[in-house]
């Protein structure tokens, strides 16, 4: 059943988001994940990486708090799925290194299968935007 207006719409306990500020700093980045790949790359975000995040200190937490993943709703031209995380707004100093973000996690062992995971899943280098918030 979807969302209904008028109910109650449950989140985790988390802290409201924070968007950038004029000046801030915003990064996006796509993921170009292979069409047979889309489901281990969404189990590795949403199963090993995010749920990881509670292994970090609260300054490393603060990375997923103020990033968001958008999924795709339709193949690319050429059959890839471009997968968009916004970090709204980048945290100075921030650790944004899913490998080095997995040790921290996992320890190396388990970190170097997550990341075979997720690079796996790629279907190639996809990009990578530096934007500045505007005033509007």
């Amino acid at each position: 059943m979807g969302f209904m207006p008028g109910q109650a719409h449950s989140q985790s306990k988390q802290p409201p988001r924070i968007s950038a500020a004029p000046g801030d700093s915003v990064w996006v980045i796509v993921n170009y994940v292979k069409a047979d790949k889309r489901a281990q790359y969404e189990r590795f975000v949403h199963e090993i990486f995010w749920p990881g995040a509670n292994k970090l200190s609260k300054d490393e937490q603060k990375v997923f708090r103020q990033t968001r993943i958008l999924h795709p709703t339709a193949a690319e031209p050429d059959g890839t799925y471009a997968y968009f995380f916004i970090m709204d707004p980048v945290i100075r100093k921030g650790n944004y290194d899913i490998e080095n973000l997995l040790v921290k996690m996992f320890g190396e062992t388990t970190a170097r299968e997550h990341f075979k995971l997720f690079t796996d899943a790629l279907a190639n280098d996809g990009k990578q935007y530096q934007l500045v918030q505007s005033r509007h």
